[in-house]
């Protein structure tokens, strides 16, 4: 092995290594990992799960549409992801006549089976190293400080150039890319085969899919069966093709075999999925500004907007239904930013970044490097710093004003609709008004309540006004103190009066009697347009830091990888395939709590509430409890398992990621975190981090007993 590649092998933690923690390139599994795993109980070798010369257990795991993973489960193309994940697909195929959502869909042969246009399925078919082929390149960049190192534009032009357009051409359905990791210090090149005739086989209820839905999102116990199932079509040959009734289902190259014999505390369990991001090499200023900056600024007006919200959905059923989404929408990242931040404060990881980059420091002075290290450091120092205001002003226009106030997206495009009615054409004027009435209507939707949104932005504004200085505020914004006296109600009740967006009074008075003048002053799309301009130039003095405090970081990270040279070490999650390995664990969040490993059918029994609909358990589910009708996937103790934790390292893009025992088998379907876990995206926790997993045997017996659709258990491969 090269020693550039040796030097990247390596480990940045000022803690001993924990063998679960990480997201592992496969290429690099067998000198960094795969020991460790045979410790922890793998029975596998290491060409079992990736072989580049040979079908191997990576060849049954893809991307499902743009970011989740999915798993294929028999030689007939079938396969699974979340129900999270097939849910756009679902509601498509939904209407009042057959409401999939809340009944679940189910293909009692292969004709019924459902078409998804536009979804796509990607298999990695091969993985290379070519980051000696990217420097090359980049060497001959005529600008050294350009983003062309990080650029998915210019990598995926090397890419193509590197496999060749015969290659490309001559294999359909094929594509190249080439992905940076850590930083820049490393690159590798993925072909994909894709296919996009994927067809809807199955989904559960959302009673059962989505159970306990928001309130439960990022949180264990639980007692979701997070799945659905699609099959993949190809051509007669195998090969990738659109839609066609002649099409076949695939043949692929490995599919995973399915454990009847469940899990117990500390099993070996490992993931092999798609991960989205992670900030594992933050500096201790990054990890004090994500605290104090975007997270601060996330919970706190999140919180203001959510307790609104939620007012009005309890005093009036209409608007409980119109924002349940919206809420449930807010919820989720705002408890993420509080987990992240708790994550923070409790293992200190501000202190454990600035432990690192001492050590790195010490490291290069010793070794005659400290200026190439110290001068990185500074950089990414500098620019925190510097950026600072900025920042804080960008995530609270964005959090406050532009998420948080509805009619801050109300339609500004009427340049058009302004020149037809400067004109004489009536036809074009008919024209450019139907389209603005459509635009209109896309906003006030039926979604949409004008008295919700009116309260929201009052809050809104007044503590973007408490927290922003007036010199920095949109524009626009003025006119709360010239004309208004600093009363923000006031001038939002005269946005909703004089806008002809503000009610559909307004803007009917506005359709019969269309006016020039109306549109240039109308107060709505001055607030609106405003809003954007600030964002701009936000977003353009942000971007100056962007080429510096790449090229620090990609410093900073070879420092890290030279200093601790042969130790292994994974980079950031991209969205690329990784494997990530620990074992099945409970926890203990707090103070004399603990949380088993494993929850049952019991759980749903136990939070059902047939007046709220994240808790409605279907009179089926019932019916087979009752019965303890639960066949052959029920645990020892007769209990029927729903879900299990593990501290296997995930993040976002993970939801659908299949669940491997020692022998490479299925058992179970990744769809979910703790929020006490979500810190691990900075910095393992390896006491509170958990992977929420569905349980295969859940998965089965609803396929199975629930469902009724055990024919398709007949292609399945079950281990019992």
């Amino acid at each position: 092995m090269k020693k550039s590649i040796l030097l990247l092998i390596i480990s940045v933690l000022s803690l001993p290594a924990v063998a679960d923690e990480g997201m592992w390139i496969l290429p690099l599994l067998k000198q960094q990992k795969f020991a460790d795993m045979q410790a922890l109980g793998l029975k596998l070798q290491d060409y079992d799960i990736y072989n580049p010369d040979s079908s191997s257990l990576k060849d049954a795991v893809v991307i499902f549409g743009g970011g989740c993973t999915g798993e294929v489960v028999s030689p007939d193309g079938l396969m699974l992801t979340n129900h999270h994940c097939g849910y756009s697909q679902i509601q498509q195929h939904s209407s009042l006549e057959h409401d999939y959502l809340t009944d679940g869909f189910w293909a009692m042969s292969r004709n019924e089976e459902l078409p998804n246009p536009g979804l796509k399925v990607t298999f990695i078919d091969k993985i290379e190293d070519v980051t000696d082929y990217v420097k090359a390149a980049l060497e001959k960049d005529d600008d050294p400080d350009s983003m062309n190192f990080l650029s998915p534009r210019y990598l995926d032009n090397l890419a193509k150039e590197k496999a060749g357009e015969s290659f490309l051409l001559n294999n359909p359905g094929t594509e190249v890319e080439i992905r940076a990791f850590y930083g820049g210090n490393q690159y590798y090149m993925f072909t994909k085969k894709i296919y996009s005739d994927v067809r809807l086989v199955g989904a559960p209820p959302s009673s059962i899919g989505k159970f306990g839905a928001d309130t439960d999102n990022w949180m264990w116990p639980r007692h979701t069966g997070d799945f659905s199932v699609f099959r993949i079509y190809a051509d007669a040959n195998g090969n990738p093709a659109d839609y066609s009734e002649t099409n076949v289902p695939l043949r692929p190259k490995q599919w995973f075999k399915i454990s009847l014999k469940g899990i117990q505390e500390d099993d070996f369990a490992m993931m092999i999925g798609f991960p989205g991001r992670t900030n594992k090499y933050y500096t201790s200023w990054e990890v004090a500004e994500r605290r104090d900056i975007d997270n601060a600024v996330r919970i706190n007006i999140r919180n203001l907007r959510q307790e609104v919200m939620l007012e009005e959905m309890l005093k009036d059923p209409a608007v409980r239904i119109q924002y349940a989404s919206k809420y449930a929408g807010s919820t989720n990242a705002y408890k993420n930013a509080i987990g992240t931040n708790w994550a923070i404060n409790k293992r200190n990881f501000e202190q454990v970044k600035k432990a690192e980059q001492d050590k790195l420091l010490d490291w290069a002075s010793k070794n005659g490097k400290l200026e190439d290290y110290k001068e990185a450091l500074l950089m990414l120092e500098r620019i925190v710093a510097d950026r600072k205001d900025l920042r804080f002003r960008n995530w609270m226009l964005d959090e406050a004003l532009a998420r948080g106030i509805e009619f801050s997206r109300v339609p500004t495009n009427v340049d058009s609709v302004i020149a037809a009615l400067s004109g004489k054409n009536k036809s074009e004027q008919q024209k450019q008004i139907r389209l603005l009435e459509l635009a209109y209507h896309r906003f006030a939707n039926k979604d949409y309540a004008p008295e919700v949104d009116k309260k929201i932005a009052k809050v809104m504004l007044k503590e973007y006004r408490r927290l922003i200085p007036a010199k920095s505020q949109p524009g626009y914004f003025a006119a709360i103190d010239k004309k208004f006296e600093g009363d923000v109600n006031r001038f939002v009740d005269y946005l909703f009066d004089k806008s002809i967006f503000g009610s559909d009074n307004n803007f009917n008075k506005f359709i019969h009697h269309p006016s020039v003048k109306a549109l240039k002053e109308d107060p709505m799309i001055l607030f609106a347009v405003s809003i954007q301009d600030e964002k701009k130039k936000l977003t353009e003095a942000l971007t100056e830091f962007d080429a510096d405090c790449a090229l620090a970081h990609r410093d900073y990270v070879k420092g890290l990888l030279e200093m601790y040279g042969d130790k292994a070490n994974f980079p950031d999650a991209n969205s690329s395939l990784r494997l990530t390995y620990g074992q099945v664990k409970g926890y203990n969040p707090r103070d004399a709590v603990f949380y088993e490993c494993q929850t049952t059918l019991d759980g749903v029994i136990e939070k059902e509430d047939p007046d709220n609909w994240e808790f409605v358990v279907p009179a089926k589910l019932k019916e087979l409890y009752a019965a303890n009708d639960f066949g052959r996937y029920k645990m020892p103790n007769g209990k029927m398992p729903v879900a299990f934790a593990a501290n296997t390292h995930s993040t976002g893009g993970n939801s659908g990621s299949p669940v491997l025992n020692n022998y490479g088998e299925l058992i179970g379907i990744n769809f979910d975190r703790n929020w006490e876990g979500v810190g691990g995206d900075i910095q393992y926790l390896p006491d509170y981090q958990r992977s929420i997993i569905v349980d295969i045997r859940y998965v089965l017996f609803t396929i199975d007993k629930y469902a009724g659709a055990d024919y398709l258990l007949d292609e399945i491969e079950l281990v019992e």
